[in-house]
């Protein structure tokens, strides 16, 4: 019995941090653009004083305190490329993430996956993979913390996140 549950504690803490350190082999690489934010940084933002009259800023500013990190990743590299697409479908399969959409438009390709909360718009992960068409990036995209997915269109415009628009969409689409 002790065996069964050390090894269920182990497995338990090895997809823990395979989650956390799934794409860091992208982070510092030539040919990458890489955003990372950790929690530490939400946190002193989070503190910055702002106009309360502002209802967006206001917004954005309660959602940051429930972020833990965020990590963005984009190339134009084919070979970066495939290697981030080999990546993001093996951390889909092991994550226990569901799809929340797919959009196919003009060669590009978003997958928007989500590892939900205590309720439907409760959200543990956002997890975006964007398939770039020609001459446009690739991006890898995973936002953790306890967020509403109503929230996620006021990061996106004041981040000015890469395949934010995509974000939008998926926001108001999950209702």
């Amino acid at each position: 019995m002790k065996n069964f549950i050390l090894t269920v504690i182990l497995a338990f803490f090895t997809h823990a941090f395979y989650a956390q350190n799934a794409f860091d082999k992208f982070d510092g690489q030539d040919d990458v653009t890489s955003v990372i934010v950790n929690k530490k940084m939400f946190d002193i933002m989070s503190k910055v004083k702002v106009d309360a009259s502002d209802k967006e800023t206001q917004q954005y500013m309660n959602l940051i305190k429930k972020l833990d990190n965020l990590k963005v990743f984009t190339t134009k590299n084919p070979k970066i490329e495939a290697d981030m697409k080999l990546s993001a479908d093996k951390y889909i399969r092991t994550a226990s993430l569901e799809e929340l959409m797919r959009i196919n438009d003009s060669g590009k390709n978003v997958k928007i996956y989500v590892k939900s909360g205590a309720s439907d718009t409760k959200i543990k992960e956002l997890f975006m993979f964007i398939d770039g068409a020609k001459n446009e990036d690739t991006v890898l995209l995973s936002l953790t913390g306890n967020f509403d997915l109503n929230e996620i269109s006021v990061l996106t415009d004041k981040m000015q996140l890469p395949g934010g628009s995509d974000l939008k969409k998926a926001s108001k689409g999950k209702k």
